[in-house]
């Protein structure tokens, strides 16, 4: 038998490997690939893939073999095949969403058999089966009415609890999954935690039962405790936003060190990635917030945690910034100007 590996382990081993980013540009209709190169800390293009629609959302397998993207202005959903040695894609098929439902989210189960959507404005949670050589089956096996600003999917490491954040109601809806048929039973709620907080995405601790929500109308992140029988409970919200802020602002992404230590929500107003340690109890406290490019709508963070990627949806424009893993202290190192506006990042170890 293997001895079991440390976070601080794994995370090393994941940063050596190829490390593909893949960018949604809206207005051009096309995914930007790019790989990076650790060693000189820099983005080298590898493909601009034009697609049937306006790019939002981005997911992989859990295998890493097929990208999932929510084309939104045309009411689909689309499967690529990944290229594992250049990363590169190539598009199997298109699937129609309900009139009106386009997906804010894409997310597959923990096995890569179900796709699981959020539609916004729609108000759903939709299910697709996925077949054997990564293409989307229509028509859906499951869909779900909420309500509307249905944001975001999250499923639980245990593959048995999907959370679909909104904004609105501002709770995660909380739904039992079986893995098996692909269908989702209603278990409850869990309450945002403060009034108005409106969660928008959630991401989950690597070790800890624990959760944290990106509050878009509270500007604020949720830390929750984690059950993996019963859902999430609220612990702690702090404010995003540095004293005496002023202007407009929601918050958009939150994602969480791969070594546990950290989280990061954006801020679009304020303009940056407000970040938070994570102590061995759950509690977070400020740390530093990072300038970004306008508009930062969606960043992410290498396999191993040494970069972080910023997409300004206002500029176009892609910051590339190195962490120190000890302090999460973000540093820009370069900015790529790629397109018109910037709506989805994604770092994917192959």
């Amino acid at each position: 038998m293997c001895a079991a590996l440390s976070v601080g382990t794994l995370v090393e081993a994941q940063e050596k490997g190829r490390t593909f980013v893949y960018v949604s540009k809206s207005p051009e209709q096309q995914i930007q690939v790019f790989q990076l190169d650790s060693q000189a800390k820099k983005l080298n293009a590898v493909q601009t893939l034009t697609v049937g629609g306006a790019p939002g959302a981005l997911c992989v397998d859990p295998q890493k073999k097929y990208l999932y993207g929510s084309l939104r202005s045309t009411n689909k959903i689309g499967s690529f095949q990944i290229d594992p040695e250049t990363g590169s894609l190539k598009l199997l098929n298109e699937v129609s969403l309900a009139e009106g439902s386009n997906a804010a989210f894409v997310a597959t189960d923990r096995s890569g058999k179900w796709l699981l959507t959020a539609s916004y404005s729609g108000g759903k949670v939709v299910v697709h089966k996925l077949n054997a050589d990564g293409t989307i089956a229509s028509p859906a096996v499951q869909t779900i009415d909420t309500a509307q600003t249905a944001h975001s999917i999250a499923v639980s490491r245990e593959n048995t609890i999907v959370y679909v954040p909104h904004v609105a109601p501002n709770a995660v809806y909380q739904f039992r999954f079986d893995d098996k048929t692909g269908t989702l039973t209603d278990i409850g709620r869990a309450p945002g935690g403060a009034a108005k907080a409106g969660p928008r995405h959630l991401a989950f601790h690597p070790t800890k039962n624990l959760a944290f929500t990106s509050d878009e109308s509270g500007s604020s992140v949720t830390a929750y405790q984690v059950d993996p029988q019963t859902g999430l409970k609220p612990l702690q919200t702090l404010s995003t936003l540095p004293a005496g802020f002023k202007g407009g602002n929601s918050t958009a992404e939150v994602k969480v060190h791969p070594n546990g230590k950290f989280v990061w929500v954006s801020n679009r107003g304020d303009d940056s990635l407000a970040g938070f340690s994570i102590d061995e109890a759950g509690k977070l406290t400020a740390i530093r917030r990072s300038p970004t490019e306008k508009t930062p709508r969606s960043f992410d963070i290498s396999p191993g945690g040494q970069f972080v990627f910023g997409a300004g949806e206002g500029t176009g424009k892609l910051a590339l910034y190195e962490c120190d893993p000890e302090t999460g202290m973000l540093t820009r190192i370069e900015t790529y100007d790629i397109g018109k506006s910037l709506t989805w990042v994604m770092a994917v170890g192959l």
